[in-house]
C-alpha cells in the first residue's frame, strides 16, 4: 500500500497552488445575490413573431433526432400550440482551441431565451467534447430538472412512481478542475460554492411551489464531504427559512438509493435537490425505474435561457427507419410549454400522450408494440 508520505515527497510547490487559484476564479464567475427571498429564479421572457407565435430555437439533434422532432411539431400544429419553430444548427466549431456553439446558434437561444433540442452524439475517446456539456456551460444552465413518472400501460417492477429530481448543473465533480500530481497520480477538485448552490436551491423550493408539493429534501454526503456537501447542506438550511410553507429535510445518497429502489412512492410527495453528480446518477436510475430514459423528459434551466431535451442517445442504428420513439422529446416539450406558462396546451398534449399509451395500440417497438414513429404521433394527433 502506498502511504501519504510516497505521494508528498515530490510534489512541486505550484502544484499545491493551483486548485485554490482555479476555485476562486470559478466562484466568481457564478456569483449572483437575490434582491429578495422571493425574488423568482430563471423566469421566462420570450419574444414572439408577427403572427403571435413565442419562437422557440430548435437543435434537432443527431441519428433518429430530426425524426422524433417532426412527431414534436406535428403534434403542436395540431394542438394549435401558439409555438415558431427557428431550427438551429450546432455542429461544433473551434474557437481559441476549444469547442463552442456557433454563433448564430447562441444569438438564437439568446434572443428567444428557450430551445427544444433532440439528442446529440458524443464521440468517445475522441474528437469535440459533450455538446450536451458545452451548451450548459455556454448558456450557464445551473439547474437540471428530472420528473419521473410512472406510464399507464407499460409496466415495471414499480407502480406509481411520481419522483421530480433537480440537479446542480454547473459545478462539483464537473467542473473540469483537475490535473497530474506526479505521474499515476490524477487530482480532480470538487466546487462547491454558495452563489451556486442558492440559486438552484431557490430553483427547487420555488418549483415544489408551482407544482404543488410541500416537501423538499437535499440528498447529500455531507457525512463524508464534510466541507463542500456541508455547504451546500447548509445553504439549503438557510435558503428554507425563506419558504415556511414547505418542509426541509436532507437525506444521505446512499439511503435515498436503497430506500427508491425498495419502495419509490414515498418520495412522491417532495422534489429532490442535490449536487452534480448525485443528481448525474439518481435521475437516470429514477428513469429505470418508470422503463427507460425514452420516457423520461429533462430540462436544463438558467436565468437568461433554458433548453430542454431529450436524454437518450442518438440511436444512429434505427436513424431513418421510423422506429424511434418520440415520447422523451414530447414529454421534454410539456415541461418547455408549462416553463413558458402556456400551462392548457400542455395540459392538453400530454393527455393525449398519456392515454395513447395507457391504450397499447399504437406504441413503438420499444414500448412492446409495432406502430412506426409517424403512427403513434398521429395517434396522439386523433386524441387532441
Amino acid at each position: 500500500m502506498l502511504s501519504l508520505r510516497a505521494f508528498a515527497s515530490p510534489l512541486p510547490r505550484q502544484c499545491l497552488r493551483t486548485a485554490p487559484r482555479a476555485a476562486a476564479t470559478w466562484s466568481l464567475s457564478v456569483q449572483r445575490s437575490y434582491s429578495s427571498a422571493n425574488e423568482k429564479v430563471a423566469k421566462y421572457n420570450g419574444n414572439k413573431d408577427s403572427n403571435g407565435n413565442y419562437l422557440v430555437s430548435l437543435i434537432e439533434g443527431d441519428g433518429i433526432g430530426p425524426e422524433i422532432a417532426v412527431s414534436v411539431k406535428d403534434i403542436f400544429a395540431a394542438a394549435k400550440a401558439p409555438v415558431s419553430w427557428e431550427p438551429i444548427d450546432v455542429t461544433p466549431i473551434l474557437k481559441d482551441g476549444k469547442t463552442a456553439i456557433p454563433d448564430a446558434a447562441i444569438e438564437s437561444i439568446k434572443r428567444n431565451k428557450v430551445a427544444l433540442k433532440g439528442p446529440l452524439a458524443t464521440p468517445v475517446g475522441k474528437g469535440h467534447v459533450s455538446l450536451n456539456l458545452t451548451l450548459r456551460r455556454t448558456f450557464n444552465l445551473f439547474a437540471n430538472l428530472r420528473p419521473c413518472r410512472s406510464v399507464a400501460g407499460y409496466k415495471t417492477p414499480y407502480d406509481g412512481v411520481d419522483t421530480v429530481l433537480i440537479r446542480e448543473n454547473t459545478e462539483g465533480e464537473y467542473s473540469g478542475i483537475e490535473h497530474v500530481v506526479v505521474d499515476g497520480v490524477v487530482q480532480s477538485i470538487k466546487l462547491i460554492t454558495a452563489e451556486a448552490s442558492e440559486r438552484v436551491l431557490r430553483f427547487a423550493f420555488q418549483h415544489a411551489e408551482a407544482i404543488g408539493r410541500k416537501k423538499v429534501r437535499v440528498v447529500h454526503k455531507a457525512t463524508i464531504m464534510k466541507m463542500s456537501d456541508g455547504l451546500f447542506l447548509k445553504t439549503a438550511e438557510r435558503v428554507a427559512k425563506d419558504f415556511p410553507s414547505i418542509e426541509f429535510d436532507a437525506e444521505l445518497l446512499d439511503n435515498t438509493c436503497l430506500k427508491m429502489v425498495t419502495d419509490p412512492n414515498p418520495y412522491n410527495d417532495k422534489v429532490l435537490v442535490m449536487p452534480n453528480l448525485y443528481g448525474d446518477i439518481l435521475s437516470d436510475m429514477c428513469a429505470g425505474l418508470i422503463g427507460g430514459l425514452g420516457l423520461t423528459p429533462s430540462g436544463n434551466i438558467g436565468d437568461e435561457c433554458s433548453i430542454f431535451e431529450a436524454v437518450h442517445g442518438s440511436a444512429p442504428d434505427i436513424e431513418g427507419k421510423a422506429l424511434a420513439n418520440p415520447t422523451a422529446l414530447l414529454l421534454s416539450s410539456i415541461m418547455m410549454l408549462r416553463h413558458m406558462s402556456l400551462n392548457e396546451h400542455a395540459n392538453r398534449i400530454e393527455k393525449a400522450i398519456f392515454d395513447t399509451l395507457a391504450e397499447g395500440k399504437a406504441l413503438t417497438g420499444d414500448l412492446g408494440g409495432k406502430a412506426k414513429t409517424h403512427e403513434y404521433a398521429n395517434a396522439i394527433i386523433s386524441r387532441l
